[in-house]
């Protein structure tokens, strides 16, 4: 667990544009398996999160077409929230970050890590808003 006063400027810069924090499993799991689509970022203190997530997230939730939820959960944290997270997004390995689109309860879009370091975050954003339009 990394001191609460690190991580609260990173969970900020997604909550301040809308993002919900989800801290417990229970969060996770109404969150997901509600009706629509849920856009949720598995956030972390890394530099790809801080440079090229956390941005792309932020970039992608003002489309116009965007989830009906945005919701958050922080690795290294609360890791209940974020084993249930994970789990919701098997056949996917752990990584954080980790972007999932959810339409109604179903995996239908994912980002890992792999994708996300040393790519720019418009490019990220680019690929959040097409699975946007798609599914949205």
């Amino acid at each position: 667990m990394y001191p609460e006063y690190l991580v609260t400027p990173m969970r900020e810069e997604l909550t301040k544009v809308g993002f919900e924090e989800l801290k417990d499993a229970d969060a996770v799991k109404q969150a997901i398996e509600s009706e629509g689509t849920v856009f949720i970022m598995v956030n972390s203190v890394c530099g790809c999160a801080a440079a090229n997530a956390r941005p792309a997230a932020r970039i992608a939730s003002k489309n116009e077409k965007h989830p009906d939820k945005l919701v958050t959960v922080f690795a290294g944290m609360e890791k209940d929230a974020v084993d249930t997270a994970r789990n919701y997004m098997l056949p996917y390995p752990p990584s954080s970050p980790a972007m999932a689109l959810f339409k109604d309860g179903k995996l239908v879009h994912m980002i890992e890590r792999h994708q996300i370091e040393g790519r720019p975050a418009q490019m990220i954003a680019d690929n959040l808003i097409g699975a946007f339009e798609q599914y949205c």
